[in-house]
């Protein structure tokens, strides 16, 4: 006859260190996982993009002030005028503190030259003066 024996899987005994490195690793809480927040970086070419975009803005609204300062220039008509005979006695200051006499003398007497195309600020009696109506 023959016998038959029965024998157990031999496993393996774990040691008192691996059980208490692997009760730490239970105990320990799982790591976290965090979100790579790595900066945007710009190539070359975006970079010059980034450029373009600026430039072309910047010329955008230089251009557009400019457009809405010559619209405003043009729309206004050219003063009503009128013409003055001068008095003796009269000069020019004068004249330009009875036109707009809120108003600085100087740029008013300024203006009157351009206007009557005078070379300096002296009147002569009989002289023909244009003065815009409003200042």
């Amino acid at each position: 006859m023959s016998t038959a024996t029965a024998t157990r899987p031999r496993t393996r005994q774990a040691t008192a260190p691996q059980i208490q490195a692997a009760a730490a690793a239970a105990a320990a809480p799982a790591p976290r996982v965090v979100p790579d927040r790595r900066r945007v970086h710009l190539t070359g070419r975006g970079r010059l993009l980034v450029l373009l975009v600026l430039l072309a803005l910047l010329l955008s609204a230089f251009a557009f002030g400019r457009s809405a300062s010559h619209a405003s220039v043009t729309a206004d008509p050219q003063p009503t005028l009128t013409q003055v005979t001068v008095q003796p006695g009269d000069t020019l200051w004068g004249v330009a503190r009875r036109l707009a006499p809120h108003r600085d003398p100087r740029e008013v007497v300024s203006q009157l030259q351009r206007l009557n195309e005078l070379d300096s600020s002296g009147l002569q009696a009989g002289q023909q003066l244009l003065l815009p109506v409003a200042l």
